[in-house]
């Protein structure tokens, strides 16, 4: 049975898995659904209760029924690299990829609608506080008197995005910063704005979940960070990350974390304090670990090779199991 990918050309971290998937004698094949319609093409036959699928890309042809995994890794929008794209045709060909692919009994990493919803970072805050992690107060509001209000209570307030990208340049991170005491929040009410108490953190933490198994990595923080860049992506110091433990009660809050949110694989980030708590900030379902795994020489790209290998016999076609395949 066959591992498919869902990813872009030139994604360096899919090629680590691949490697170990192709040592392993796993089929694979990997395509980008922006290349529908053109470099990837499809077929699917209903017919008499029973259904026959097929996609092809780089000469390559994969049966659906075939799949024993699918990674959601970082796939381009459907029909996007076609001769006339259009909203029409993206729709079109996102409905019958996916809904194709939906009807397979291959497991996933991560399933698209559980993927979507991990997306909405407040959504993501309310998950973590149930689960038992410690989050900073956050504030999330187009109310200017709420801001002020909150910025009283808490005067070391950082400010970022709600989607973590900026609307107009989608590729680009907007970097987390500190906001000054004598902040006016009136343009607050031109967008919604997340407001968070900052942290005075000694360490990053970046633990990356493949299913049940934890991988974490700690990077200390330089001792004039109250003055450097709150947004570790930012940090060119230098500093590498380092292999850690992860504290019992932590795990089990991630465990639950994954298994509410019904995913396979999270990339968590964390600070932690002087007192040695880690302070949940997001959880992204397709975050990188290549930085990560060159640094600290964790096994990351093999455990997700392994997860991606395990055998889709036996399993029951639907959206419920195949979300199920988290633990």
């Amino acid at each position: 049975m066959t591992v498919l990918i869902l990813t872009c050309e030139e994604d360096v971290t899919a090629d680590m898995v691949v490697v170990h998937l192709n040592t392993a004698g796993v089929p694979v094949v990997r395509l980008d659904p922006a290349d529908l319609p053109g470099g990837v093409a499809l077929s699917g036959e209903y017919v008499h209760g029973s259904f026959r699928g097929h996609l092809s890309s780089a000469g390559r042809l994969v049966s659906v029924d075939g799949l024993r995994s699918v990674w959601v890794r970082r796939p381009g929008r459907p029909a996007t690299r076609t001769a006339e794209p259009s909203a029409w045709l993206t729709e079109e060909s996102s409905q019958a990829l996916y809904g194709m692919l939906r009807g397979s009994r291959a497991r996933w990493m991560n399933h698209p609608d559980a993927a979507q919803r991990a997306r909405h970072k407040p959504w993501q805050l309310h998950l973590a506080q149930r689960c038992g992690l410690p989050v900073p107060a956050t504030l999330i509001t187009t109310f200017p008197q709420a801001a002020r209000a909150f910025a009283e209570r808490y005067p070391d307030l950082v400010v970022k995005s709600v989607s973590g990208t900026h609307p107009q340049d989608p590729p680009r991170a907007v970097p987390t910063s500190r906001v000054a005491p004598d902040a006016d929040f009136a343009a607050v009410a031109s967008g919604p704005t997340l407001l968070q108490r900052r942290i005075a953190k000694r360490a990053d933490i970046r633990l990356t979940a493949v299913g049940d198994r934890l991988l974490a990595a700690r990077r200390a923080a330089a001792p004039d960070a109250a003055g450097g860049p709150v947004d570790v992506r930012f940090d060119t110091s230098g500093t590498p990350w380092r292999p850690c433990e992860v504290p019992p009660r932590l795990a089990a809050g991630v465990r639950g974390f994954l298994r509410e949110a019904e995913l396979a694989y999270g990339a968590f980030d964390f600070v932690e304090d002087a007192d040695g708590t880690w302070w949940f900030l997001e959880c992204n379902q397709s975050g990188q670990f290549g930085f990560v795994e060159v640094d600290t020489g964790q096994p990351i790209a093999r455990t997700i090779a392994e997860w991606l290998a395990r055998p889709a016999a036996g399993q029951e076609a639907g959206v419920g199991e195949a979300r199920s395949a988290a633990s």
